[in-house]
């Protein structure tokens, strides 16, 4: 078996992402379109001494080792394998945090991925949707081989799609930050008492091309930004004005992200919206998941 095993981490965006009924135990039901970007962590396993120790390279805050997620995938996988940890996780962190890019789901995504071919594949893939449901509601996207995918409840029922032909993404960071749980918090606030989705019949055929998936593009968080809706629409609404053929907050923020047909276009927004409190970062659609590597 291998000693060290590296993987690409990709960050996602959504676009669509429907917040629905609220469950009785808190949480809310989501209808979400995911996409994977080239922006990317990277992870490196490495067998090692007793234990699991987490190494992060990047100056990204990614908060005490016992709560980052890679670092809680490690403990589940192990746990399901039955095994004590003896790994090193070396972390390339490039992907911003609390930012809506679904990064540190990807990172435990990676981990899980990566540890399983450093044992030789003893877990199904059954196995670690069941431990990625458990980490987190973007989690399981990542495993699900698909770099676009459909996904319902709490996102542990996927849909992979047919990826779509590549397109250049830009990304703008502000340097506020929007935690998970605020936002749905804010959500919950904003609603009150019992809310009902409206109805909504999507065909296949409307996520097999860009024009479809244009046409069902939605952030249901992009009220819920406590002050900063405002900028989060004048983001979007230049992205637009450049050519962004879609332009949404990402996830539960607080990047916003526009998807175009051509380089041009995306650099014409990228000058558009230039300040000085905006990280801009430039990727592109996937047209596939990253594959681990062992040596």
């Amino acid at each position: 078996m291998p000693e060290r095993v590296e993987i690409a981490a990709p960050a996602k965006v959504n676009l669509r992402l429907c917040i629905l009924s609220r469950e009785e135990s808190g949480y809310h039901a989501l209808e979400s379109v995911f996409c994977a970007l080239s922006l990317a962590d990277t992870i490196v396993v490495t067998r090692g001494e007793p234990g699991t120790r987490l190494h992060v390279d990047g100056g990204i805050d990614t908060g005490p080792p016992e709560k980052n997620l890679a670092v809680r995938a490690a403990a589940a996988f192990h746990a399901a394998l039955g095994e004590a940890a003896a790994i090193d996780l070396h972390l390339a962190k490039r992907i911003p945090s609390q930012a809506g890019l679904g990064g540190g789901s990807s990172d435990a995504a990676a981990v899980l991925r990566a540890l399983n071919a450093l044992q030789g594949d003893p877990l199904s893939r059954d196995v670690l949707l069941q431990i990625a449901i458990g980490l987190g509601a973007d989690v399981p996207f990542f495993l699900c081989g698909s770099p676009l995918a459909l996904a319902w409840g709490r996102g542990e029922r996927l849909m992979a799609l047919p990826p779509l032909p590549s397109r250049p993404v830009l990304v703008a960071k502000p340097a506020w930050a929007m935690p998970t749980p605020e936002a749905f918090g804010e959500i919950a606030r904003l609603r009150g008492g019992i809310y009902k989705p409206v109805p909504v019949s999507i065909d296949a055929a409307d996520l097999r091309d860009w024009d479809g998936i244009a046409a069902l593009a939605v952030n249901d968080f992009e009220p819920a930004m406590k002050g900063h809706a405002s900028r989060v629409r004048a983001l979007a609404d230049a992205m637009r004005s450049a050519g962004a053929r879609i332009a949404l907050l990402a996830g539960s923020g607080s990047c916003v992200f526009g998807v175009f047909d051509t380089e041009a276009a995306l650099e014409a927004a990228a000058k558009a919206i230039a300040a000085p409190d905006l990280q801009l970062f430039r990727a592109e659609t996937l047209g596939t998941m990253p594959e681990p590597v062992a040596s």
